[in-house]
């Protein structure tokens, strides 16, 4: 398969100004610093054509802000993002149009994205028209075929989001995302606002789309029964960092990073029903203050001295697996 997509080292930072109690309490001789908060640190993996790959990894770990950066929601703070081979900085004017319309973006939260005061057929063709893809003559046809698809009739293209369920508003939102003609769709838990029956349905719907459409998807999920349900390739983040890769059924058969199995340990399967599952130990650090060494450390059953001192990096082990863990390369 011809990667889509490249990223090597992408990183995201984030500067936090001084408020108005900092402005305050420097009038009265305190001196405030601005802070740097790193997102995303050092992400490096590629998405080739028709995959899926599910990013997972607790709330506050960076998944929605790499999603945002490879949607072009977000600009990119240091690192390399390629598309079709060409690096971001390098595009010109209409590879970066391009990328812009190839790579569409899904949203976690169907009821606040979609404009309230715009009826479907324009929530899902405007773009399309405003892009030269069709003609405004042709929108109406054009949305009606999408709505098809989607699992909806022509019937609702004159109403408002405000008349529909929630997982209606998701179809329309995966509609509107169809209408660009995308080669690449970031789902940024596209399911999670969703209740359990209706879930199953999207993620049915997006294996379908992608049967006949070959689309590649980021799918972004905490939820690892979905993501093992869907995906090619598995990505396990933990405070804006990788820390392991591999394919769906070797990350879920043999985890090798100890936050990743730390993850699975704590899904409920049938076979385990007699099991008492409990939490992670402790909360994931502050990344205003991450820990030395590996992040994961402060939470880790494992972690040696070595981990407490070291950073480790993605190294790819005895297989096509990547992981972040020093234990694991030396034993490797």
């Amino acid at each position: 398969m011809t990667d889509l997509l490249s990223l090597r080292a992408l990183s995201q930072t984030y500067v936090n100004g001084l408020d108005l109690a900092e402005r305050i309490a420097n009038l009265a001789g305190a001196n405030y610093e601005e802070t740097q908060v790193r997102a995303v640190n050092d992400v490096s993996f590629d998405i080739a054509e028709g995959e899926v790959i599910g990013l997972v990894g607790e709330s506050g770990c960076g998944k929605s802000t790499l999603g945002r950066m490879i949607a072009g929601v977000e600009t990119p703070y240091g690192g390399t993002l390629a598309w079709r081979g060409v690096a971001l900085e390098d595009m010109t004017a209409e590879q970066r149009r391009q990328w812009e319309l190839e790579v569409q973006m899904i949203f976690q939260d169907p009821f606040a994205s979609l404009n309230p005061r715009m009826r479907v057929e324009q929530i899902v063709g405007e773009a399309a028209v405003i892009h030269g893809l069709i003609k405004k003559s042709e929108r109406r046809d054009y949305v009606a075929d999408l709505l098809t698809k989607v699992g909806l009739n022509e019937d609702v293209l004159s109403r408002y989001p405000h008349q529909f369920s929630g997982g209606q508003r998701q179809r329309i939102g995966i509609a509107r995302a169809l209408a660009l003609r995308p080669k690449l769709i970031v789902c940024d838990e596209a399911i999670s606002a969703l209740d359990v029956s209706i879930q199953a349905q999207v993620i049915n719907l997006f294996e379908d789309l992608r049967a006949e459409f070959g689309f590649a998807y980021l799918f972004i999920s905490h939820d690892l029964g979905a993501v093992e349900h869907i995906a090619d390739r598995v990505a396990i983040m933990y405070l804006g960092r990788l820390v392991e890769i591999g394919s769906s059924d070797e990350v879920f058969e043999n985890p090798r990073h100890p936050y990743t199995r730390a993850l699975l340990d704590e899904v409920p399967r049938l076979d385990r029903r007699q099991q008492e599952f409990n939490a992670i130990d402790g909360e994931i650090p502050s990344p205003l203050n991450p820990p030395p060494g590996c992040a994961f450390h402060p939470r880790c059953s494992l972690a040696a001295e070595i981990c407490k001192q070291d950073l480790p990096t993605l190294q790819q082990g005895r297989d096509a697996r990547f992981t972040a863990c020093l234990l694991e390369h030396q034993t490797g």
